[in-house]
């Protein structure tokens, strides 16, 4: 299917929620599907119906609640999961079924103690069967990441006649490298045939830290949905970012890809599911961490008071973060200094600034960051020695 849009997948309710101590109500779900769909994410894959009673009354509600976006559920290549999924998104405006089976070597012979062709069976009949309930359904070849290029595309082909929609091939255990992984889209596009008629797409997962490069690997190689969490929450070490994938498209417009997501929303969306869900974010995570638009190095923070864009890429604002933070910490400079000063309200001459910094060297060689209070009290040091304007 070609197009320069990527649908934007977003499974923080269902691989988010299986982070253990994630566990959301049902009330808790909705509030964050309501987001998601207000951030313009294309498909919201709310849960898997068949787990619980208690899933599937969440999948139901956020069927009734989503406005824009499709609302997915998952299942395994069986006729009971697939017929409580259908249950569950009836009262959905865009329903999908995600059904699929692992069609790695490994996960033919240890998890199904199965042959190949049995596997692509009952791949074929999970698919036929799902779209006798609902037009959209998403088949995932899970581990498709370990599994041999030219079986992963006998199977694709296989499913695509049956009459899937979409075809999602996870690195499921985030094994691959991006040009590998990059290499097995590109070998789909070009074996598979009928490939023209679905949506390729990427669930990469962050064992080695790859799961945001493979998946941008996989769209510039063909893909057009991206299947993605909040904060890259999710099992293990977790699932690709949907901050991080947004905001690697905006800002390489060369790449002629684009998503509907509201970029402003992203670090209240973030801040939404961390509080949701009591999983904290490492403050150096990309575009969403605390640290993310911090600068402590008198170097950089010289060079960010003169023009934001000598060590920011990302405009701050672009995703919902109010300014660039001046950190004052002992690697800082005059100029950092000063810009803090100003802030709070004093405009110092060049000699009340020399005395200023000298205080606060000593201050912040005993401090890991200089706070407002703190320069307060140096100001008020310096004082002694020199009238300084407070504004």
């Amino acid at each position: 299917m070609t197009t320069n849009k990527i649908e934007i997948f977003d499974t923080t309710l269902r691989d988010g929620e299986q982070v253990p101590g994630c566990k959301l109500d049902t009330q808790q779900k909705l509030v964050i599907a309501e987001r998601l769909d207000f951030l313009g994410v294309d498909v919201i894959e709310a849960g898997f119906p068949v787990s619980s009673p208690g899933d599937f009354n969440s999948v139901s509600e956020i069927a009734k609640l989503v406005k824009n976006a499709s609302v997915c559920a998952l299942t395994r290549a069986v006729e009971k999961d697939i017929e409580i999924a259908a249950a569950a998104l009836k009262f959905a405006k865009n329903p999908r079924i995600h059904t699929g089976i692992g069609t790695s070597d490994s996960h033919i012979k240890f998890k199904f103690n199965s042959t190949r062709d049995q596997v692509i069976h009952r791949a074929v009949l999970a698919v036929r069967y799902a779209k006798t309930f609902v037009h959209d359904v998403e088949f995932y070849a899970e581990d498709a990441g370990r599994t041999e290029n030219a079986f992963l595309a006998e199977i694709c082909e296989a499913v695509i006649k049956a009459g899937a929609t979409v075809l999602n091939i996870p690195d499921t255990t985030g094994y691959c490298l991006p040009e590998e992984y990059g290499a097995k889209i590109k070998y789909l596009k070009q074996h598979v045939k009928g490939i023209e008629k679905v949506v390729i797409s990427c669930h990469c997962h962050n064992d080695l830290g790859l799961a945001t490069a493979n998946s941008i690997a996989g769209v510039v190689n063909g893909a057009r949905q991206i299947e993605c969490t909040v904060n890259g929450i999710g099992e293990r070490a977790g699932n690709t970012a949907l901050e991080e994938v947004v905001m690697i498209l905006k800002q390489h417009p060369y790449l002629n890809l684009e998503t509907n997501i509201n970029t402003h929303l992203l670090y209240d969306t973030s801040m939404m599911v961390r509080e949701k869900m009591g999983m904290p974010v490492q403050p150096n995570k990309a575009i969403v961490g605390a640290n993310a638009f911090a600068h402590s190095s008198g170097i950089h923070q010289d060079g960010v008071i003169k023009n934001r864009e000598t060590y920011e890429i990302i405009n701050p604002e672009d995703v919902g973060v109010t300014e660039s933070a001046i950190v004052l910490t002992a690697r800082s400079g005059r100029a950092a200094l000063a810009y803090r000063a100003k802030k709070i309200g004093y405009e110092l001459t060049k000699i009340q600034l020399d005395k200023a910094y000298n205080y606060f060297l000593q201050l912040a060689d005993s401090k890991k960051e200089i706070k407002d209070n703190d320069l307060h009290t140096i100001m008020k040091n310096v004082d002694k020695f020199s009238k300084i304007a407070v504004a």
